[in-house]
């Protein structure tokens, strides 16, 4: 009886005191990005002149880049895959990575004063650039080292609101404007990209569209996503009371 009790009062404990956070919705690893991780994977296979896993890996990502950044790129990239053309593959791939760097920087601006969200977008950013890294560090080591404290810059200007206050830093949105257009001219002079505009699709496109197709009951922003939880509660302290009036 002693270890049921124990058990239910835990239950209690871990629902009552587990942080918001934890229940939010998952973007999945803010220091990853798929269309990154595709493209390393894409030219290690192509490099092994496995041209049906590169297209199979390619697929996995498809649907965001044609949302994001139109048809082309795909038409470009499975044409290359067709003819096993191995360099156009891989630059066209890099192209679309610095177009993935500029939408992320892009909505960084445009949800400057969230920074819960501007700091995951930033760091989608930067994952997306550590993948382009060392071609940029290949030609031009000095530029590398540049766009990475570029990228720091643009993470300080966020500012911190701080845990109830405390240690509460100011954002600075102009200081983040001048690190957003150093790294995207240097990316789109490396690259030879005619321009990076990022597409009509943004960030919170993507979250209104995977919201309207499933929204997960752990958001807890919503008042009724609290009711599960509320009535596992109720039946936690139902049991223990019961058990320790029956024990009486």
């Amino acid at each position: 009886m002693k270890k049921f009790l124990f058990f239910c009062l835990s239950m209690i404990l871990i629902f009552t005191s587990a942080p918001m956070s934890s229940f939010a919705y998952s973007y999945g690893d803010p220091n990853e990005e798929a269309v990154a991780e595709a493209y390393k994977e894409m030219v290690a296979k192509a490099q092994e002149k496995k041209f049906d896993e590169v297209k199979a890996i390619y697929e996995t990502v498809q649907k965001e880049i044609d949302m994001h950044m139109g048809p082309e790129p795909s038409a470009i990239i499975l044409e290359a895959i067709e003819n096993k053309d191995e360099d156009t593959i891989v630059s066209a791939m890099q192209k679309v990575l610095v177009l993935n760097v500029a939408r992320r920087l892009e909505n960084v601006e445009k949800n400057f004063d969230n920074y819960d969200t501007s700091k995951r977008l930033l760091a989608k950013a930067f994952a997306t650039y550590k993948a382009l890294s060392p071609i940029v560090q290949q030609n031009d080591a000095e530029l590398d080292e540049k766009l990475k404290q570029q990228f720091d810059v643009a993470l300080q200007s966020l500012g911190n609101p701080g845990l109830f206050g405390v240690g509460k830093k100011e954002s600075n949105i102009n200081q983040f404007k001048e690190s957003k257009q150093t790294i995207l001219k240097a990316l789109q002079d490396q690259f030879e990209l005619e321009n990076i505009e990022t597409g009509h699709f943004t960030e919170e496109d993507l979250d209104r569209l995977a919201a309207a197709k499933k929204k997960e009951w752990t958001d807890l922003s919503d008042i009724k996503n609290w009711i599960p939880i509320i009535a596992i509660i109720a039946v936690i302290v139902a049991v223990v009371v019961y058990a320790v009036r029956k024990r009486k």
